[in-house]
């Protein structure tokens, strides 16, 4: 799955806009914050009703071992995986009662299209491989300001992909696979977890295949007899069979929206050391410098010789950056950037390169080729500047692909706490006082959710090249239209309530 079209506060005026039926709400949801007890529950009036823990990023986070090999859930290796689907019934970790699912977001390289459960294949129906393409995991959604592409999937489509697979949500475990190895198709499998994981499915139900099908073979962790040239046919079981209403977390706050992200931002393009808020933007220093600067991994110029950074040539055009037909680039006020593609290793099978590597890229140390973190005047921060110790991490690139990469990394592998901007640079470059190819602007200069005052950016060259964005309410009091549909559909009661709303509901209190 391409990016789109690539490869790869809100302020306190708002927060005081809060009706009253969304404070019932949000009182409803938090109750039990702090003492871990519950906040709401499913249903009306049902005696069994189950209780719903509001989880903090810090909650959703998991720890790799350093070898990750010794992974049984988060970043799992070939040799886990192959121990698994041989003999998954006395194989499987402690606490999994249920299937073994493996889902391949592409076919693999020839030779090792699927991996082959144990034989005779059929009659094994303990652990199970299907092709579940990277389409299935996003849709277009309206946040209530604006909407937007290859945004998280709502509870009915989530809630049709675990009956499609059969997949019961909580006992199961899920592993996603690349097949093909390659660098979209590591956040393909990015956004399976993430849709997964945010819609209530435990991190130890989940597990990340590191490197593609061939590289099992090719390191060792797989013979070809572990491959198949067909994946299962998915049992398609009856609508209800499966549902995210029984997971009993709200694990929403994975997901930040526009106004989280107008909150966090400051005001200038300045450091946000100690502010308790990593910023890391996935994309190159050529998008993030909005074509001000260039790096051998985004293909630049060979005026640059060997250096991993360079200033572009005069001669560049800096619409060569956009995305999208974009009305401008550039990045968030104190946003670091480092590219996604410098956390894999091509040569093996687009996997994580180890977890020390990881952590020094986190903390700004520069790699032997000269990538690090980068800061808004294009200058390495160095070691101890970048990620601090309880930072909340927000990640995001274009459309959230690339930051499956960084935000597994921060997440999954490190443990860091982390939320995905799944709006995006397409959707924070569109909220612009700035005009479209019909010549009206985008949004109106009073409209609350410019984005391009909290930003460095150059606006496109020519309005012409800009597409039409689709603006749902420029004044809109809030940003979080499909968070509260998302809570609503695991909390029925609340529906209502959440319909009467009309403010911006209060920041997190349990920390998100």
């Amino acid at each position: 799955m391409k990016e789109y079209q690539d490869n790869d506060q809100q302020s306190s005026r708002f927060l005081r806009r809060c009706a009253a039926p969304m404070l019932l709400l949000l009182a409803a949801l938090v109750a039990g914050c702090g003492s871990g007890g519950s906040d709401s529950t499913f249903g009306t009036g049902s005696v069994n009703a189950v209780q719903i823990k509001l989880n903090t990023p810090a909650d959703l986070t998991d720890v790799s071992a350093a070898d990750y090999n010794s992974n049984v859930h988060g970043l799992i290796t070939g040799a886990t995986l192959k121990r698994w689907k041989d003999d998954w019934l006395t194989q499987r970790p402690a606490g999994i009662t249920g299937k073994l699912v493996v889902l391949q977001v592409t076919a693999g390289e020839t030779g090792y299209a699927y991996f082959q459960t144990a034989a005779p294949a059929v009659a094994n129906t303990n652990a199970v491989i299907y092709l579940a393409a990277s389409a299935e995991w996003v849709m277009t959604r309206s946040n209530g300001v604006i909407s937007t592409p290859s945004l998280m999937l709502d509870g009915p489509s989530i809630d049709a992909a675990l009956n499609k697979y059969g997949i019961d949500p909580a006992n199961d475990m899920i592993v996603l696979a690349q097949g093909t190895a390659s660098s979209s198709n590591v956040m393909s499998q990015g956004r399976a977890w993430f849709a997964l994981h945010y819609w209530g499915v435990d991190a130890k139900h989940l597990a990340i295949l590191n490197g593609g099908n061939k590289w099992q073979f090719d390191s060792g962790a797989m013979t070809a007899a572990d491959f198949s040239t067909a994946a299962g046919s998915p049992p398609s079981l009856p609508a209800g069979t499966y549902s995210v209403k029984n997971l009993p977390v709200d694990n929403t706050t994975l997901v930040a929206t526009v106004g989280d992200m107008l909150a966090v931002v400051p005001p200038t393009d300045t450091s946000m050391k100690g502010s308790g808020v990593f910023l890391w933007d996935a994309r190159t220093i050529t998008q993030f410098s909005a074509g001000q600067m260039r790096e051998l991994n985004d293909g630049a110029a060979a005026g640059c010789g060997t250096a991993p950074y360079c200033n572009a040539a005069s001669t560049y055009n800096y619409m060569g950056s956009f995305q999208n037909a974009g009305s401008r680039q550039g990045h968030p006020n104190g946003a670091l950037d480092l590219n996604f593609a410098n956390l894999l290793d091509a040569t093996k099978g687009y996997s994580f390169k180890p977890m020390a590597q990881l952590a020094s890229y986190m903390n700004g140390e520069v790699d032997a080729t000269g990538y690090g973190m980068l800061n808004g005047s294009y200058k390495l921060v160095g070691a101890g500047n970048a990620y601090q110790p309880g930072d909340v991490t927000y990640v995001w690139c274009e459309t959230t692909f690339r930051a499956m990469i960084t935000g597994m990394a921060s997440s999954v592998i490190l443990g860091h706490p982390t939320r995905f901007y799944d709006g995006g640079m397409i959707e924070w470059n569109s909220l612009s006082y700035l005009s479209d190819a019909t010549g009206n602007l985008i949004l109106p200069a009073n409209s609350p959710w410019r984005t391009d005052l909290k930003s460095f950016s150059r606006p496109a060259s020519n309005m012409n090249l800009v597409a039409t964005r689709q603006i749902t309410d420029a004044y809109a009091q809030n940003s979080n239209a499909l968070i509260i549909m998302d809570k609503a559909y695991k909390t029925p009661s609340a529906a209502n309530t959440s319909a009467a709303g009309g403010g911006a509901a209060p920041a997190n209190p349990c920390g998100g």
